[in-house]
């Protein structure tokens, strides 16, 4: 399965200048917990975010770049069709984590979005999901974090 999951502000912003615009701890320790044992695609800029591969998952970074040093639980794909081969030899869920570009390249790959309601507006903010990302997609839950944090779960609607 393929599972998006994202925090976003009131106007859809994920992120400012090539970082989170916010740090909630409840939401990381969220992040954590949802995707362990998971893969994590994510782009060569969210990759570069992240201090050292995300622990107790397999890490993928879809990128032209060549200069990314090989380490345990990290690989590095060329192009979105190499990503989309993996669930037939995965035995875990895929969870697209961003950023902007890669969210919209496997919009019609979604299976799943778990989205977490951030309250704020972020001024400045250059990086957004998709404006009609939840489009096709319907609302089957939602959880309560501390710091006054909402997750919605939505599922693809099958016609």
């Amino acid at each position: 399965m393929i599972i998006a999951i994202v925090a976003v502000d009131r106007r859809r912003a994920i992120g400012k200048g090539g970082k989170l615009p916010w740090h909630y701890s409840a939401d990381m320790k969220f992040f954590r917990e949802t995707t362990t044992g998971n893969a994590c695609v994510m782009g060569y800029n969210t990759w570069l975010t992240l201090k050292k591969p995300l622990k107790d998952r397999l890490n993928i970074v879809l990128s032209r770049q060549s200069q990314i040093e090989p380490q345990d639980f990290l690989l590095v794909l060329r192009d979105l069709s190499s990503v989309l081969s993996l669930p037939n030899y995965l035995r875990c869920d895929l969870f697209v984590m961003g950023g902007e570009q890669v969210y919209r390249a496997f919009l019609p790959h979604i299976d799943k979005w778990i989205v977490t309601e951030v309250p704020l507006t972020v001024e400045g903010a250059d990086a957004f999901v998709p404006e009609n990302y939840l489009e096709g997609f319907h609302r089957v839950d939602s959880k309560q974090l501390e710091e006054g944090l909402t997750v919605g779960f939505y599922e693809r609607v099958l016609s």
